[in-house]
């Protein structure tokens, strides 16, 4: 199988928990390994398919399957299509479509948070985050430019709701060829910086639970009280479990206040890390914090969880 073709097999609202719209999810963070060619990793384009845990519930319905959201690249009939390779470095017109039930490319999408699809590309080793929204045709084929600066392995996550149907998360690998080297998993934290802000979080993942997360967000050692709304919302938090790559977008807590606190609820369904990126406006630019939070005590088992990422 060549790469190109290993591509197509392998890439809040009030309570929000794992499978519902846009992002929360990963166990167990990844260390360095040796430099080695992308190439070599090609066995990682069918992993995660087979790992169950976080069955999806709340605003959206459930799946057929109790299979965390954007594990898999087909689901209930509807197949995330890779069109585009992608070189280290290289800006790229990066075209994708969703086919239906009936083979072919999906034209009729429902708008959620302002857009009809939220496509996301992490590195497989959490390091790199990038939440996009890319264009349709009339033909039903999606592009977007995508950079992906270091060869590597990544994980796209299309995140939608086609017309008459629930929210789906569809995921495939992207091979980017190379020399590759993870980079260990960033060490827990409570406090991001980014672009001169910092965002504290306060609260705690507790497996099988709902959890609050209150992110604020400061600048200048005072708090920003006037955030911009970003796709309908004063915040959107993406996370992934480390290990697998399980996928949730959480949506915050109602809120009137522009700021500095961003309340979510999110549920994770098993101990371990997860990598949190949390997107919020300010002065017309949309930035993007990332933690690394840990989830302690008891819950259902983590499937594939070694201490390394994929």
């Amino acid at each position: 199988m060549n790469a190109a073709a290993k591509l197509g097999a392998y890439v809040l609202g009030l309570t929000v928990v794992f499978g519902g719209a846009l992002g929360v999810g990963q166990v167990v963070g990844p260390t360095a390994a040796p430099a080695q060619q992308v190439e070599d990793h090609a066995a990682m384009a069918s992993q995660g398919e087979d790992h169950a845990a976080m069955a999806p519930q709340g605003e959206h319905e459930q799946t057929k399957n109790d299979t965390p959201r954007g594990l898999q690249v087909s689901e209930n009939g509807y197949t995330l299509n890779p069109l585009t390779t992608v070189k280290a470095g290289e800006p790229t017109d990066f075209r994708f479509t969703v086919t239906g039930p009936d083979g072919k490319p999906v034209t009729d999408y429902q708008v959620e948070h302002d857009k009809k699809l939220h496509f996301i590309v992490v590195s497989r080793d959490l390091t790199s985050f990038q939440h996009l929204h890319p264009v349709q045709d009339g033909d039903g084929a999606w592009s977007v430019k995508l950079t992906l600066a270091d060869p590597g392995a990544y994980r796209a996550f299309a995140d939608f709701a086609p017309v008459g149907g629930g929210n789906l998360t569809l995921g495939t690998d992207l091979l980017v060829a190379g020399d590759y080297a993870p980079k260990p998993l960033p060490p827990v934290t409570r406090t991001a910086t980014v672009d001169g802000y910092t965002v504290s979080l306060q609260g705690d993942l507790v497996p099988g639970q709902a959890s609050k997360l209150t992110l604020s967000v400061s600048k200048d050692g005072g708090p920003v009280t006037d955030l911009q709304p970003y796709l309908g919302a004063y915040g959107h938090l993406v996370a992934l479990r480390a290990g697998d790559l399980a996928y949730l977008h959480v949506h915050p807590e109602e809120s009137v206040k522009a700021g500095p606190e961003i309340t979510f609820y999110a549920e994770v369904p098993s101990g371990g890390d997860y990598r949190l990126f949390l997107d919020f406006q300010h002065d017309g630019k949309v930035r993007t914090a990332d933690f690394t939070a840990r989830a302690s005590g008891a819950g259902p088992a983590q499937p594939g969880t070694s201490g390394h990422g994929h």
